[in-house]
């Protein structure tokens, strides 16, 4: 089994990077929170990998801390929760908000993650919440332009399935610090698509 993976960026894209390991370029599929933080191409970087093994596939997942690595473990052993869904439960948000979520119980911030319904998010509280204590979580994230670059990071985050007119919003919110940056404004968008779907459960409780 593959558990970390140390070379240079050959390419990356919301999801996806690739590692070249001594000439042996890896397809890794990531979450936006770890995408959002990685360097330049062709600098080196290290990935955490979990390797997930099927009778007809092998894929990898890789995270650049260990606690997204094990909160995507502990998802993935969710009744109804395969890899894929764990990725995007990662992508659409940040283990500092997620954690507290299934502790709390909190079905209606659960559920405003793209591709996770009722059902789902009560069992990932019912099956994860005892198990999280493990997981330490510091501190809440802080909530981060229509160039091309402001293109691309709307696209990525409609396809993760976010509402278009919600994804304008959060470009437009964090278009003064974006600063021209990609990973800087994708980070600002997506904390602030976060934030806002945890006060839109406020106002519905």
């Amino acid at each position: 089994m593959i558990g970390l993976l140390r070379g240079k960026l050959a390419d990356k894209r919301p999801n996806h990077v690739l590692i070249d390991v001594g000439g042996v370029g890896y397809d890794v599929q990531v979450p936006l929170s770890t995408f959002a933080e990685l360097g330049a191409l062709h600098q080196e970087t290290t990935l955490l990998i979990y390797t997930h093994v099927r009778e007809d596939q092998l894929a990898l997942y890789g995270f650049l801390t260990a606690r997204e690595k094990q909160c995507f473990e502990l998802l993935i052993s969710a009744s109804g929760v395969g890899p894929s869904l764990a990725l995007k439960i990662l992508s659409g948000m940040g283990v500092e908000q997620l954690v507290p979520a299934i502790r709390k119980g909190d079905l209606a911030q659960l559920v405003r993650i793209p591709g996770v319904g009722k059902k789902t998010a009560e069992r990932i509280v019912v099956e994860l919440r005892d198990r999280l204590t493990g997981v330490d979580v510091p501190g809440a994230g802080k909530p981060a332009t229509r160039s091309q670059l402001e293109s691309d990071v709307a696209s990525a985050l409609v396809n993760l399935g976010y509402d278009e007119r919600a994804v304008e919003r959060a470009i437009e919110q964090s278009r003064a610090s974006g600063n021209g940056d990609f990973a800087k404004l994708l980070r600002e968008s997506l904390q602030i698509l976060s934030s806002s779907a945890a006060q839109k459960s406020t106002r519905a409780t």
